[in-house]
Parts: C-alpha cells; sequence; structure tokens
C-alpha cells in the first residue's frame, strides 16, 4: 500500500487554523467532506469517533507528529489527509512536545488487515527526519502532494 493511496490530495490542509487538538481533528475532517471523500453529513460522527479514540490514548506519537485515526462503517477503504500547523498543536503527545503534523486516518471496521497496512504505511513515512522535515516545511498542497509522490517512489 502506497501513501498516495491513502492520502486525498484535495483534503490536505497546508496551514491548519486550529490550534487545539479537537479543533484541528474537526478541520481535517470537514476537508475530507469537502474533498467529497467523505458525506457531509457524517462529518460530526466521525469527528466525534476520532475524539473518543483520542480519549482512549493520544494519537501524538512524538517528534511533531500525531495520527488521530478511527475505524467507521461506510468507509470502503482506507482513506486519509494531512493538516500541518506552524505553531504547532498540544497533542498530549509521547514526548510533550507540539505536534505540526497530524495524518488523519479513517478505514473499515471489516477490514482490520487493511487497517494496520495503512498504519503502517504511514508509520514508515513518519519514522524518516527527512520525511517529517519536508513536511514540515511544505507550504501548500501541491508541495505536500509531491512529497508523499516521492515518499511512495522511495518505498
Amino acid at each position: 500500500m502506497k501513501l498516495s493511496d491513502i492520502m486525498i490530495g484535495d483534503a490536505i490542509v497546508p496551514e491548519l487554523k486550529a490550534t487545539t487538538r479537537d479543533a484541528a481533528v474537526a478541520e481535517l475532517v470537514e476537508a475530507l467532506a469537502e474533498a467529497g471523500a467523505i458525506p457531509k453529513k457524517s462529518v460530526e460522527d466521525v469527528t466525534k469517533a476520532i475524539l473518543a479514540r483520542e480519549a482512549q490514548a493520544t494519537t501524538g506519537i512524538g517528534k511533531g507528529v500525531a495520527l488521530p485515526h478511527a475505524k467507521l462503517k461506510g468507509i470502503k477503504k482506507p482513506i486519509g489527509t494531512i493538516g500541518r500547523s506552524s505553531d504547532g498543536i498540544d497533542f498530549s503527545s509521547l514526548d510533550a512536545k507540539p505536534v505540526y503534523s497530524v495524518i488523519l486516518l479513517l478505514s473499515s471496521p471489516e477490514n482490520p488487515d487493511e487497517h494496520l497496512q495503512a498504519m503502517e504505511t504511514i508509520f514508515k513515512h513518519v519514522q524518516r527526519d527527512i520525511f517529517r522535515k519536508f513536511l514540515r516545511q511544505s507550504q501548500t498542497k501541491e508541495a505536500v502532494v509531491d512529497l508523499i509522490h516521492e515518499a511512495d517512489e522511495l518505498g
């Protein structure tokens, strides 16, 4: 599975307006709806599901990255988006540092293997210092999309 198979380019938010975890999640879910990846009527339910998952344990994995996610009925294949914050957002991260890159993932509860594959793909890339650095510097949707394609080529 490639990163470009998961990420919805039109839903990428190059500069989040949000300053809190909950607002960042809501903004990214709204972006997925605006891009046509999820129904507009499901925005509130999707946001609640992700925040309920966040309440169990933080998805702020450290090194400036958070991976909020949820498994939801009606999602056919893993889809996601990326939001950047220049100022950083408190996600109660494991390393207690702000998050600058929020990578949101939605997948189907009927296909847990696909969810794991998508998570592995995302983890593989965010573990790389150079990927995190370039993601943090990308100031447009196009720059983030280009980075995703470059990351896929590197494997």
